[in-house]
C-alpha cells in the first residue's frame, strides 16, 4: 500500500490510483481574525 498526500497529483498518479479523496475549506477561524496559535498552527 502507497499513501500520497499533498495539492496538485499529476493526471497521471490520478488514473494509476485505486482511490483519490479531495479535500475543500469550508470555514477557518483564520478568516475570522483569529491568529495562529503555538502547539495547533505550528
Amino acid at each position: 500500500h502507497v499513501v500520497v498526500t499533498g495539492r496538485g497529483a499529476l493526471p497521471g498518479m490520478i488514473e494509476a490510483a485505486d482511490t483519490v479523496t479531495e479535500m475543500s475549506l469550508v470555514k477557518h477561524a483564520f478568516k475570522a481574525g483569529v491568529k495562529a496559535q503555538k502547539g495547533v498552527e505550528f
